[in-house]
């Protein structure tokens, strides 16, 4: 028979903001995930787990489900033996650059750990959610997992001794508007993404984007929009993957045009990112990335948001 259960939700991310590539995380309050956890409980439960999607195209098999490796590996470490049915409901699409996996894998943990009451810390959850980030980018990263779980800004701060993820609360009156255009892509998307990438850059071009990193840390501690923006300029990742995006320089410069003060790839694309101060330009903003997507007859949706809070129990 069915025993408890727990429902949590989590947002979409951005990640990278442009040179904070593996690093940058911020989570949006444009879109989520829901995903309810229950314990079969059983002499003959097996530790089996069983997966519902409200999304077909999402896998099924908790081995290649972000969702079902993140209570896999929980339920491995902590001994574990019921048997669980996991429940998902797609709120974020999949394979867009906007933390889908991440956001099934952030509230998987969240609820799990509610579940069976493990009391695990913050930091160690986002270690647990980015297990399911083997099953679209096939390593784990944090960069869209740490956003969700925490919300706000986050750092991955990764060293050979330790791992930890550093929360900064964004400016309330940042604006953020997302574009995410109607193409076909590839599954592990974000591997395809990754396969993209220069082995080598030139110095020049690492000192660029870590001044501008840093220009982005230096906004959000001080939240100053306009020096968070102002660090938005990536010269090595967006070069090797702009090609990947129709429009890519249409809807770039139709957003500046609008008002945007920074634009960028959001996470691997092909959905792109538009930094405001304000709600004034939004609608104008958003309406300019569409049409630059529609000169090479790509439909899209666009979304306005904010910043979001994070992942949370629901029940």
């Amino acid at each position: 028979m069915i025993g408890e259960s727990c429902i949590a939700t989590a947002p979409c991310s951005t990640a990278n903001l442009g040179p904070g590539y593996d690093v940058f995380g911020l989570a949006l309050d444009a879109l989520e995930d829901k995903v309810k956890i229950s314990r079969r409980i059983s002499p003959s439960a097996g530790g089996k787990i069983n997966i519902n999607n409200s999304d077909q195209s999402i896998p099924s098999k908790a081995e290649s489900n972000s969702a079902g490796l993140v209570v896999k590996k929980m339920m491995q470490d902590f001994e574990i033996s019921d048997s669980i049915e996991i429940e998902i409901i797609k709120g974020v699409p999949p394979g867009y650059g906007i933390g889908s996996s991440a956001a099934s894998a952030a509230a998987a943990a969240i609820a799990y750990n509610s579940l069976y009451d493990l009391e695990i810390d913050k930091n160690k959850l986002v270690e647990y959610a980015a297990e399911g980030e083997l099953a679209s980018a096939g390593i784990k990263h944090y960069d869209n997992v740490s956003a969700s779980l925490l919300g706000g800004f986050v750092i991955s701060s990764i060293t050979r001794e330790s791992l930890q993820f550093i929360r900064l609360e964004p400016p309330k009156d940042l604006v953020l508007v997302i574009a995410v255009p109607s193409l076909a892509v590839p599954k592990k998307k974000t591997e395809v993404a990754r396969s993209v990438l220069p082995n080598l850059v030139p110095l020049k071009d690492v000192v660029h984007n870590i001044s501008g990193a840093s220009t982005i840390v230096a906004g959000f501690a001080t939240k100053d929009i306009e020096t968070i923006t102002r660090g938005i300029d990536d010269v090595i990742i967006e070069s090797a993957r702009k090609h990947l995006i129709p429009s890519y320089d249409n809807v770039k410069q139709n957003a500046i045009s609008a008002g945007a003060l920074a634009v960028t790839i959001s996470g691997a694309g092909p959905s792109m990112i538009a930094f405001l101060k304000t709600h004034r330009n939004s609608e104008a903003v958003a309406a300019a990335m569409a049409n630059g997507f529609e000169k090479t007859r790509v439909k899209s949706k666009t979304f306005v948001c904010r910043a979001s809070e994070g992942a949370r129990l629901l029940a």
